[in-house]
């Protein structure tokens, strides 16, 4: 990754107007950082600001909600993205989870005001509150079909919700410590769970009943991912029979983010270990490419990629690091990911891009999560505002 460009965060508004000025950064790794500004020259017939860049920048393309700037010096650039709906009336407080359903119709987040609620994706329009969890809501998750919410609490409780009339229609309880992350396992008849004490485990949705502890590892699970294997890679057998409420499971790898610097992956059937990786500081978060390459972010700002068919898998494929703020959350996209972290920034990697897109906005305050449907991008942060972004084609 080449030196990232940083913007400030309402730019889009700050280059409206005539003689409008936004500041640019460039931050090469090692090397003192360049610092320039954007000056709005005038408003073009269609709407679109006449940009012009500082010494040592070039405004390459503008667009009412992107800006596209490159730093010559360090040949690195930047596409920047404005938020296209900003949805301030959800929430109150500090929003810690989103997700939009697999039809793209409704969103639902929890907050640090306590609450979890659904909401229209067009319009962020309220649809229902779901009231049960003790304390805070850690996680929230749609199910396949979109219709069901899957939660998780600091009470130790995951609950199943419906969609439609907000009714809790499922409690699991044996964590003994907050739930923190969780994953669904194919359609959703079985769901992993990762917790503060130090387990992950798999759930009976049919039944609210515990189908085993797939990992006590003595450390807070931070992040949980259940990713198909790559048929090259060997899972390990079941040491015994797995019950048959179990369902879809075989062939599948979990992916386990603790807080003791490890990354730890284990064949969800089997419960066999695949690889144990160390990295530089507690990992937050950890997401599946494919059926052999996965991402983790660490708590002190570094990406791993790792291939879990290298035999060296003690050497990542690559680290990239931006910046020391955590890393809060990574999600696949399309031919890469989604990183946000806890400065604010959040950004999109693209293999065909020789650029980041920056999505803007948050001014230092952190990211804690980003959902997609289609071309558009959610992210929910600490300043209680939930954003939603418009891809045009990439």
């Amino acid at each position: 990754m080449a030196a990232p460009l940083r913007i400030q965060s309402d730019w889009a508004q700050a280059l409206r107007k005539d003689e409008g000025e936004a500041w640019l950064s460039c931050h090469p790794p090692g090397k003192p950082s360049l610092y320039g500004s954007l000056t709005c020259q005038g408003i073009g017939l269609d709407g679109i600001p006449e940009v012009t860049a500082s010494e040592g920048f070039v405004v390459n393309e503008i667009n009412k909600k992107s800006i596209h700037v490159s730093c010559p010096k360090e040949n690195t650039s930047s596409k920047f993205l404005a938020p296209y709906t900003i949805f301030s009336r959800i929430h109150t407080k500090s929003i810690t989870c989103l997700d939009i359903s697999s039809g793209g119709g409704l969103g639902v987040s929890s907050s640090s005001d306590g609450s979890m609620k659904i909401w229209q994706a067009s319009n962020g329009e309220l649809r229902r509150v779901l009231e049960g969890h003790v304390f805070d809501v850690n996680c929230c998750r749609f199910f396949p079909s979109g219709l069901v919410v899957l939660s998780g609490g600091m009470d130790a409780q995951l609950k199943i919700w419906s969609a439609e009339d907000a009714t809790c229609v499922a409690t699991f309880k044996g964590h003994k410590g907050g739930i923190l992350d969780t994953a669904i396992v194919d359609r959703g008849r079985n769901v992993v769970s990762g917790s503060r004490d130090g387990t992950a485990r798999l759930w009976d949705c049919g039944r609210s009943a515990c189908l085993g502890v797939l990992a006590d590892c003595g450390s807070s699970i931070n992040g949980v991912a259940v990713g198909a294997a790559d048929n090259s890679i060997n899972l390990g057998s079941p040491e015994q029979m797995p019950s048959e409420r179990e369902v879809g499971t075989e062939a599948k790898m979990l992916l386990l983010a603790r807080e003791d610097k490890k990354l730890q992956c284990l064949g969800l059937q089997s419960r066999q270990p695949v690889f144990l990786f160390i990295g530089s500081d507690a990992f937050n978060c950890c997401t599946f490419l494919s059926g052999f390459l996965l991402l983790a972010g660490t708590q002190d700002g570094n990406i791993y990629q790792l291939d879990v068919r290298s035999p060296s898998r003690r050497t990542p494929v690559r680290v990239i690091h931006r910046s020391g703020a955590p890393l809060l959350s990574l999600l696949n996209f399309r031919d890469g990911f989604i990183a946000s972290q806890g400065d604010g920034s959040c950004f999109v990697v693209q293999q065909d891009l020789d650029y980041a897109i920056e999505l803007t906005g948050a001014d230092c305050d952190p990211v804690y999560k980003v959902a997609t449907w289609e071309k558009q991008i959610y992210t929910c942060c600490r300043d209680g505002l939930l954003r939603r972004y418009q891809l045009s084609d990439l």
